[in-house]
């Protein structure tokens, strides 16, 4: 009997488990050029186009910042996984936001992290990315 209270405890515990991971892993998609455009509008009118604030509301609203954490790396990764190198691109975002962690000043963190990440190869991919919308009108 208690064999079997422990069996449906466990594979409650499993389904509760598989369930919320499914729905995290479903809420957050990956962001079209389009989207990131239609986005960084309304966050420009939201901070009458200040850039730090500009910035740090958009990658908020892309799903790829929290003011507790910082940058994603993992998601910003996937946005740029045909470049094959989302092991070295997720140390660079972690390195810079662990350098330019600065919790009282959200969006300086954001800002500078963003700089320190794409001063280098990232910073290519981040343009070539934001140019697929040009393309498409």
């Amino acid at each position: 009997m208690n064999h079997l209270r422990l069996e449906i405890i466990c594979w409650s515990c499993l389904l509760i488990a598989m369930a919320v991971s499914t729905e995290a892993a479903s809420v957050w998609k990956l962001p079209t050029a389009q989207m990131v455009y239609e986005d960084l509008e309304k966050c420009r009118q939201e901070s009458l186009e200040e850039d730090a604030h500009t910035l740090r509301c958009l990658v908020k609203k892309l799903g790829l910042w929290t003011d507790e954490s910082g940058y994603n790396a993992r998601r910003i990764a996937k946005i740029f996984a045909g470049h094959n190198q989302m092991e070295e691109l997720m140390l660079v975002v972690e390195h810079c936001n662990r350098m330019e962690q600065d919790t009282s000043h959200l969006d300086d963190w954001a800002f500078l992290a963003y700089r320190c990440a794409t001063s280098g190869q990232f910073g290519h991919w981040v343009k070539e990315f934001m140019s697929q919308k040009e393309v498409e009108r």
